[in-house]
């Protein structure tokens, strides 16, 4: 089995389902639970591996019950999707958790993504403590990674979840109710 950083939106997505229905319902618990584990095998993708930063893919062995990069996806681009899905967890369970797990990555993000002459870069192998950088940075890493690791630590007054939900580009649009009395 195999486990793609890109999936990492998924307990984030869960859990504003489970916000946004407050019903203390059944399935309810089984999807907040469910966000819970997944955002805990996310994670693991960042604390397993030796600089803290994630692979693009990371493939589990079920022997011995661990994460490893995959040959050829052993590259960190500093994605977002982790620390969206951190961020709306912590919001909506408020469980301290949350936080640690955000501020270890910002950790790993200064430590070996950042660079002294200004910004950051992906990283060429996770795995390796002496890896190089790629000399990118993807406009999702300011868009949208450093975004949500800034939500993650603010007050919930910031772009409280009741009253805007983000695109897929981490922009907070206000909800609205539509008013259907101008639909034909």
């Amino acid at each position: 089995p195999k486990m793609d950083h890109l999936v990492c939106f998924i307990p984030g997505m869960l859990a504003l389902g489970v916000f946004h229905e407050p019903n203390n319902n059944n399935d309810n618990k089984s999807r907040l639970n469910l966000a819970k584990e997944l955002m805990r095998t996310c994670y693991a993708m960042y604390s397993e591996m030796p600089i803290g930063l994630a692979p693009e893919i990371a493939h589990f062995d079920q022997d011995r019950v661990e994460l490893k990069a995959k040959d050829g996806a052993k590259h960190c681009l500093l994605r977002p999707e982790t620390v969206e899905s951190l961020f709306v967890l912590w919001r909506v369970t408020k469980d301290p958790l949350y936080r640690e797990w955000g501020w270890n990555i910002f950790q790993s993000l200064e430590k070996y993504a950042k660079i002294s002459s200004g910004g950051y870069s992906g990283i060429r192998d996770v795995t390796q403590r002496k890896s190089s950088h790629d000399d990118k940075m993807e406009s999702f890493f300011l868009a949208e990674t450093l975004k949500y690791l800034y939500l993650l630590f603010s007050p919930d007054s910031v772009i409280p979840l009741d009253e805007y939900v983000f695109n897929t580009e981490a922009h907070p649009l206000s909800m609205f109710e539509p008013n259907w009395y101008f639909v034909e």
